[in-house]
């Protein structure tokens, strides 16, 4: 199997916003049992804030230590602090809980397809190559750090 060069690589947020198009198509077209309506939906926000202010401390923490954001090019370095103190992909969970809040204010069943197809399609996709590649890249501090924070949360 070839390679894709990194240029040509669908990056996490395309992910995310084909997930959110997806939600709504679904919850439009395809709706199955009503779970949450108005006003109890507008508890969706509270993910979807939470969600963006993960990315966004994550982001700020990555960048502050000269390490790369994007998934396929290599890490410097291994941040152990902030939000990677609770979870290894504080930027993955924040995009899930985005996506749960979507699901949540659009309130039919089929709306959270997307957030758990998103969810298993991150890690098996981005997590776990990523994971590999720190591991091998900085063996030690991979070892103590991914046996004492847990992937998600």
């Amino acid at each position: 199997m070839r390679k894709m060069p990194e240029s040509k690589r669908t990056l996490p947020p395309t992910y995310l916003l084909g997930s959110l198009a997806a939600t709504m198509g679904l919850h439009f077209f395809l709706p199955v049992r009503l779970l949450v309506s108005y006003p109890g939906n507008l508890v969706g926000v509270l993910p979807i804030l939470f969600g963006i202010g993960l990315n966004i401390l994550a982001d700020q923490l990555l960048k502050s230590h000269n390490t790369t954001v994007k998934p396929f090019q290599e890490s410097t370095a291994i941040v152990t602090s902030g939000v990677y103190r609770w979870t290894r992909n504080p930027m993955y969970l924040g995009m899930v809980l985005i996506l749960l809040g979507a699901g949540w204010i659009a309130g039919s069943v089929t709306a959270l397809i997307p957030w758990l197809v998103f969810g298993v399609l991150m890690d098996r996709v981005f997590i776990k190559p990523e994971e590999s590649m720190l591991a091998s890249k900085h063996p030690d501090k991979w070892l103590e750090y991914s046996s004492r924070v847990r992937r998600w949360v």
